[in-house]
């Protein structure tokens, strides 16, 4: 099976699939990884800045041995001011290259612009007549972005991956994203990520789980 995350930021696919992404690599399925922004000179990052965030992603594509990874480099917390009509076209053009069976995507009503802008974006590429190999699609629960939803729109998980035995290897490669974790109570660090995890898993009787919203699936 070939699995594609989006992220809208480097560190998204990791705190919201990352043990996932692990297992389904281990089992043999493909694994893409389609980043959305990035930084750039354009947008303000300094040399050295975007040479560490490069480095990172190397590092972390590396890591996860990903089967292709896609960066359209776009500016950080500037993704809606993009024509849909420019950037649906920009997604569909991996979609067709890769051919997802598995689409996991940021939640439709995290709190950051980037990533609802995002997710309708790429739900609109996966219709089942745009997108006829694609079966299952899966909303992630991103650490700081989802759980801060608006009360009405709260994340109600419905699909557990049990990451058990991937865990460590989770908060390892989100540990690469170094500007990106800060101490306790700051929501992005090994403690809260663990944390997250194992509450997911006594949801379903794991001792750690990545949590997932279903949003349609196809039985063939």
């Amino acid at each position: 099976m070939k699995v594609m995350v989006i992220s809208p930021h480097p560190d998204d696919e990791t705190l919201g699939a990352g043990g996932t992404l692990l297992k389904m690599k281990s089992e043999g399925h493909e694994i893409y990884w389609l980043n959305i922004t990035n930084m750039k000179p354009e947008y303000g990052y300094t040399p050295e800045r975007i040479a560490e965030r490069n480095g990172e992603i190397q590092k972390v594509k590396e890591t996860y041995g990903f089967d292709g990874f896609y960066n359209l480099e776009l500016e950080p917390a500037g993704v809606d001011k993009i024509d849909l009509g420019k950037f649906i076209p920009m997604l569909k053009e991996v979609f067709e290259e890769v051919k997802p069976e598995l689409l996991l995507l940021p939640y439709q009503h995290d709190v950051h612009s980037d990533h609802r802008v995002i997710f309708e974006a790429a739900y609109s590429c996966t219709k089942s007549f745009r997108a006829p190999y694609l079966k299952t699609v899966l909303a992630m629960e991103i650490l700081s972005e989802t759980d801060q939803a608006m009360q009405e729109n709260g994340f109600v998980p419905n699909v557990f991956v049990d990451i058990t035995d991937y865990i460590d290897k989770k908060i390892e490669i989100m540990n690469t994203y170094e500007s990106e974790i800060t101490a306790p109570p700051f929501p992005r660090n090994a403690e809260a990520i663990k944390g997250l995890a194992a509450y997911r898993g006594a949801t379903a009787y794991y001792k750690y789980a990545e949590a997932f919203y279903l949003i349609k699936s196809r039985l063939d």
